[in-house]
């Protein structure tokens, strides 16, 4: 592809990026010791003040001894240590425009590669939904290195093995697969590397839910979460030492653990932050707290339509007074109502949050009761299943047991007790039918039964990992 002809080289460079069409794609040309070059770099992606040094250098140090070839003169003409030398012109062009500078000096047949690039990014402060009571307080950034690096912080062992990709025809987005040598599942891991080269696709436009897509194309009408996300780098470290695989995309604050059951998703990093007696008690809260949210309003809208079965001590849930609309609409008004306030809140500037939320709570408590809307029994479950989903982080969970929940309450409306039994055992074979990476049960270690692994997820039996 390049000749020893400097302009001929200069042009295939050139049209290949079209440096000529964009303004940021800059074409710095030089002269290094009486040799024409150029430096081909994205304006925004480069340290300046690294490559100002690199270039007083080549002014003032370097002789025409260094010329003997490309090779020759990045080992000893380049003071950096990132320095590749190649000739293909993807790579080339892949790598300027992820922010690698790109030298091409006269009669070198081969170009220079300088990884002097740098990503705009925030600090790494705690991520707002992972937060904890106690542990470190840093979380992931948008930038794929600095995400590596806080991972490598805590595990300083030969064995992690951090393995880069490229996905997208047209993002060629950077992945790090990260994982211990001695502990991964190694079919595991060849079916995911296998996977991830098979994905073909323009881009990961949605970034780590578009490579999620993209690796699991079957059971898209399952809801529940086929991996975990975490933006705790301690959390991920834990994981990894574990023998689980962690998956990194660049320009994702966030990590991707496989292979993940519904056990992994609901752990936080609070259960190993504390004593094992308070931790196993914060474990069992949730998973008592997760089992209400789902069945509280199905079981409440069930004794409602069969007031005879309902025990007498639980007659106290019955509803003395005639309802404008029935149990059912204003369970179904309200599940839709708060999630309006919801993405009402999430898209309101914050300094109109607090009225918002004001508005909403008289709007769904005393109006909508005076109204005839909805009765005041069925705010307080409706508001004890809105808090206890906040129990657990992940929102997509959530959102999957909201799904679980009004099929219930659907199928107990239309079939009574009938309904309820066939909406369970349909949750039910859900859960058992949303498989994993590694085709293991979404259920383990419950199903298939593993005692000790069971008792160690349940309960908090032994010190960090």
């Amino acid at each position: 592809m390049f000749t020893t002809d400097y302009n001929t080289n200069l042009q295939i460079i050139s049209d290949a990026l079209r440096s000529e069409q964009s303004f940021d794609l800059v074409k710095r040309d030089l002269i290094i010791a009486d040799r024409k070059a150029a430096l081909f770099f994205i304006d925004g992606l480069l340290k300046d003040d690294i490559t100002e040094k690199i270039l007083e250098f080549f002014y003032k140090n370097v002789k025409s001894e260094n010329f003997k070839s490309a090779l020759y003169f990045a080992q000893s003409a380049v003071p950096y240590v990132e320095v590749e030398v190649t000739s293909d012109l993807k790579k080339i062009c892949t790598d300027v425009l992820s922010g690698i500078s790109a030298l091409i000096i006269e009669d070198f047949t081969e170009v220079i590669l300088l990884d002097t690039r740098t990503y705009p990014q925030r600090s790494t402060s705690e991520p707002d939904n992972d937060k904890v009571l106690r542990g470190s307080r840093d979380g992931f950034v948008e930038t794929l290195i600095n995400n590596t690096a806080l991972i490598r912080r805590r595990i300083r062992d030969t064995n992690l093995t951090v393995k880069a990709y490229s996905v997208g025809t047209q993002s060629h987005t950077d992945i790090a697969v990260i994982y211990m040598e001695n502990k991964v599942d190694k079919k595991l891991l060849a079916n995911l590397d296998k996977r991830l080269k098979a994905i073909d696709v323009p881009s990961l436009t949605m970034n780590q839910q578009s490579l999620v897509e993209a690796l699991y194309k079957n059971l898209w009408y399952n809801p529940f979460p086929k991996v975990k996300h975490t933006e705790r780098p301690d959390t991920t470290a834990s994981a990894i030492l574990d023998g689980n695989i962690v998956i990194l995309v660049d320009n994702a604050p966030s990590a991707l653990l496989l292979p993940t059951s519904i056990f992994d998703v609901l752990e936080e990093a609070d259960d190993y932050y504390f004593p094992p007696v308070t931790g196993t008690y914060l474990k069992l809260a949730r998973y008592f707290i997760t089992i209400v949210t789902v069945l509280i309003t199905p079981l409440w809208l069930l004794a409602l339509q069969n007031p005879d079965y309902c025990p007498e001590f639980f007659r106290f849930v019955l509803l003395d007074e005639p309802q404008n609309i029935p149990v059912f609409w204003q369970l179904i008004l309200m599940e839709v109502g708060i999630d309006g306030l919801r993405l009402a809140a999430l898209n309101t500037p914050n300094s109109l949050t607090t009225p918002l939320s004001i508005i909403g709570a008289i709007a769904l408590s005393e109006f909508a009761v005076e109204s005839g809307w909805v009765s005041m029994e069925a705010i307080l479950y409706m508001a004890l299943v809105t808090v206890a989903n906040f129990t657990q982080p992940n929102f997509e969970l959530g959102y999957s047991f909201k799904f679980c929940r009004v099929l219930l309450l659907v199928l107990t409306y239309i079939f009574n007790v009938w309904g309820f039994i066939i909406a369970f055992i349909i949750n039910l074979v859900l859960l058992c039918t949303n498989r994993t990476l590694s085709s293991k049960s979404y259920l383990y270690p419950l199903v298939p039964f593993n005692g000790k692994e069971f008792l160690r997820k349940i309960l908090r039996i032994r010190n960090p990992r």
